[in-house]
């Protein structure tokens, strides 16, 4: 399939993903129509991805939000050679990186202006079931650990489509999960 652009989509991809990278090579042309339905086609998806990254309905959205608004300007950067589901996952990826960032100075900020009181802590965690607080674990994970084990065991990804995702090796995904479950064990 040719798209205006000049540039192909593989005629070997499954239909719904050439439908999506057809959509997001019109888009990049400038196709207004195409971003809408591309963005509305994809919106579930990037707030499911975002959701289990950060464990809150709210930054979810939030996060979401920030990914369509951005999507009109990384969308130039899609050039085909990955996906288009891969490339949007490192797109909401680092959105939703950049907010736990913001997140994180703000509740540095927060702590430096007000005492925290251990009650709340202790009430929150006895109310936490132990599926939350493995999750909760899992967040507070170094960054390449988190993001492997949330794309393998949240995701269901094998550790190639990981690898992918992350641009990095498969055995190197491996390897951030084994470490991961180490650190784990040391937290629960």
């Amino acid at each position: 399939m040719t798209i205006a652009t000049g540039s192909t989509i593989p005629a070997d991809l499954p239909p719904a993903a050439g439908a999506r990278a057809a959509l997001a090579l019109r888009a990049q042309a400038g196709d207004g129509r195409a971003f809408a339905q591309l963005v509305e086609a994809e919106y579930g998806f990037i707030f499911a991805t975002a959701f289990k990254w950060c464990g809150s309905r709210a930054d979810a959205e939030d996060a979401a939000q920030e990914v369509c608004l951005k999507l009109a300007e990384a969308i130039r950067s899609f050039d085909g050679r990955s996906s288009f589901s891969t490339w949007l996952y490192r797109v909401t990826l680092n959105a939703v990186r950049d907010q736990q960032r913001m997140h994180a100075r703000a509740v540095r900020n927060a702590r430096a202006l007000a005492e925290i009181v251990a009650g709340d802590e202790l009430a929150e965690q006895e109310s936490a079931v132990a599926l939350a607080d493995l999750w909760r674990a899992v967040r507070s994970l170094p960054e390449k650990q988190r993001d492997a084990v949330l794309l393998v065991y949240a995701e269901g990804l094998s550790h190639a489509d990981a690898a992918a995702i992350l641009e990095c090796r498969e055995v190197t995904v491996s390897w951030h999960v084994h470490e991961a479950r180490k650190t784990l064990r040391g937290l629960l």
